[in-house]
C-alpha cells in the first residue's frame, strides 16, 4: 500500500506513544491530587481549630465560674473563721465576767463594815505540773495558769481592823461560792497611808485560785 502525503509531511500528526500519554497525565494529575489533599487537610484543620476554639471558650467560662465560686468559698471561710474567733473571745469574756461576778459578789457580801475596798488587781502566773500524756503513763511538765486576785482594803486605825480583816479572810475560805475554787487566802501585807489628811491602815489580801481555774 502507498501513502500519499499531499501536505508533504507538514500536517501529518505525530503518532502518540503510551509513555508520552502517561507522562502528560502525570504532569497534570499529580499536582491536582496533591492540591486536593492539601485542601482537605486545610479544611479539616480549620474545623479542628474551630472546635478547639469553642472548647477553649467553654472552658474559660467554666474556669471563670469556678474561680468566682472558689473566691466566694475562700471569702466565706475567712468570714467564718473571723466570726468563730469573735465568738470564742465573747465566750471567754462572758466566762471570765461570770466567774468574777460571783467572786466580787461574795467579796461585797462578806466585807467588814470597818474597811473599804481601795483597789482590785488580778495577776496571772504559771506553774509547772507533771501530767500524763498517754496510756504508757509517761509524764511531762506542762504549764498551768494560776490567777491571784489582790484586794486592797483600808480602814480607820482606831477600829479593830486586824481582827475583822482576818475574819474576812476566813469567811472567803469558807464561802460555798468561791471557797472550793481557792487554793488559799492570805494577808500579804499591812501598811499605813494618808488620804485627804486622814491616816488609814491598809491591807493587801491575796485570793489565790487553784491552778487551771
Amino acid at each position: 500500500m502507498f501513502t500519499i502525503d499531499l501536505l508533504k509531511g507538514d500536517g501529518r500528526p505525530v503518532r502518540t506513544k503510551p509513555q508520552g500519554v502517561a507522562i502528560f497525565v502525570a504532569t497534570f494529575a499529580v499536582p491536582a491530587l496533591v492540591a486536593l489533599i492539601m485542601a482537605g487537610f486545610y479544611i479539616r484543620n480549620n474545623v479542628v481549630v474551630c472546635v478547639q476554639a469553642q472548647s477553649i471558650d467553654s472552658l474559660d467560662i467554666q474556669i471563670k465560674r469556678l474561680s468566682d465560686a472558689i473566691k466566694f468559698k475562700e471569702s466565706s471561710e475567712k468570714e467564718k473563721a473571723s466570726i468563730t474567733g469573735c465568738l470564742t473571745d465573747v465566750a471567754s469574756a462572758i466566762n471570765r465576767h461570770t466567774q468574777w461576778s460571783s467572786t466580787l459578789m461574795t467579796l461585797l457580801e462578806n466585807l467588814p463594815d470597818s474597811v473599804v475596798v481601795s483597789s482590785l488587781d488580778v495577776k496571772r502566773s504559771s506553774i509547772k505540773r507533771k501530767a500524763t500524756t498517754d496510756a504508757s503513763g509517761k509524764k511531762i511538765n506542762t504549764s498551768v495558769s494560776v490567777r491571784t486576785l489582790r484586794i486592797k482594803v483600808s480602814g480607820n486605825p482606831s477600829s479593830n481592823c486586824d481582827l475583822e480583816v482576818r475574819d474576812f479572810r476566813d469567811r472567803l475560805k469558807a464561802s460555798k461560792d468561791i471557797g472550793p475554787k481557792l487554793e488559799d487566802v492570805v494577808v500579804a501585807s499591812q501598811g499605813h497611808e494618808v488620804v485627804d489628811g486622814r491616816d488609814l491602815v491598809t491591807y493587801d489580801i491575796d485570793c489565790i485560785f487553784k491552778p487551771g481555774l
